[in-house]
């Protein structure tokens, strides 16, 4: 039975450790949000874009008075922090609507193609490469390996035109792009439910996948390799344990901290990061409208992408911290200290 005092001690040290992470993501977020309006904002004129070239004078000042962009950048940017911790992200030049409302439309299609995508890379380069690190002479984990030489030297966008030239067009297995069917669950469109919408996102979700099914697979076997030559691993074959005790026991345990680690931060970079997929398949999604809101300097839509792109990491970074301080106490121990 624990004693009461290390309880209390643990239960402190772990708040302390929830509340210092929380404090660093506050700061980051802060920071981030200076660097990503500056930068959006040094870009370019958008009043050249949205009104016309033969609007006269006076129409282009009330433009500019109506859009804010008269006053003063710290000024803009203050009226973005207010209206930002009110929930309110602006209004699309562009589309002149709430630009949240016009980014959670496309958030579902990135959402469950970066899901598909980073979940059964994980899943399969985790399994695959366990077995590459148990038998690392075998034909079999040479092709494992192989294949994830492979993901990390072809680039996705060429990945992409090949996967629909071969399956799409000289197949005709799959289509080149879109989203197909989707059907509604709690008031949101989802494609992948029925067979027109698997059949889309098949070949963006593998082409979005094989760098991180690479990834995977030598971070697992790297980790595999290490970790059957130590003496946990030893001592536990001595006492009789079977080698699927062993790897549900101790190896994945082991291994568990690196792959949580590249998961969180490949599951945020995929999020943010889908534009060359989303552009190459016709994938309606939130990478796609960046693309566009790019090309009319639609500022409002860039800002807040990248204000939701770092709360997404750290966030996601948050979390790995916290599920690191559970899995191993030095981790928590570290950071008080």
């Amino acid at each position: 039975m624990r004693c009461p005092a290390f309880v209390y001690a643990g239960r402190h040290l772990m708040l302390g450790f929830i509340i210092q992470r929380f404090l660093q993501a506050v700061v980051v977020m802060a920071v981030m949000s200076v660097i990503v309006f500056c930068g959006v904002y040094a870009i370019g004129n958008p009043i050249d874009i949205v009104i016309p070239p033969e609007a006269t004078e006076d129409i282009r000042a009330e433009a500019v008075r109506r859009l804010g962009l008269d006053r003063p950048l710290y000024e803009q940017y203050f009226i973005f922090v207010g209206n930002l911790l009110q929930g309110d992200l602006g209004r699309s030049f562009v589309y002149n609507i709430p630009v949240l409302e016009l980014i959670a439309g496309r958030l579902p299609a990135t959402l469950e193609l970066v899901l598909i995508s980073v979940v059964s890379a994980t899943v399969l380069g985790v399994s695959l490469g366990i077995y590459a690190g148990y038998r690392p002479d075998s034909w079999v984990s040479k092709t494992i390996m192989a294949v994830s030489v492979l993901g990390f030297s072809v680039p996705s966008f060429w990945v992409g035109l090949i996967l629909i030239l071969f399956f799409a067009v000289h197949l005709g297995w799959l289509p080149a792009g879109g989203r197909g069917d989707t059907v509604e669950i709690w008031g949101v469109a989802w494609s992948f439910p029925t067979l027109d919408g698997l059949s889309h996102i098949v070949l963006p979700a593998a082409n979005l996948a094989l760098f991180k099914l690479a990834m995977m697979i030598r971070l697992a076997r790297a980790g595999t390799r290490e970790i059957i030559l130590t003496d946990t691993i030893k001592f536990a074959r001595a006492a009789g344990l079977s080698e699927a005790t062993i790897l549900r026991r101790h190896l994945l345990k082991l291994i568990s901290i690196p792959i949580i680690t590249v998961f969180g931060l490949e599951l945020g970079s995929t999020l943010a990061f889908a534009v060359v997929t989303e552009t190459i398949f016709s994938w309606p999604g939130v990478g796609k409208l960046i693309i566009d809101s790019i090309t009319v300097l639609d500022r409002p839509v860039m800002v807040a992408y990248l204000i939701i792109v770092a709360f997404l990491f750290v966030t996601i970074n948050f979390v790995i911290d916290l599920v690191f301080a559970l899995i191993d106490p030095r981790v928590r121990h570290g950071a008080s200290a």
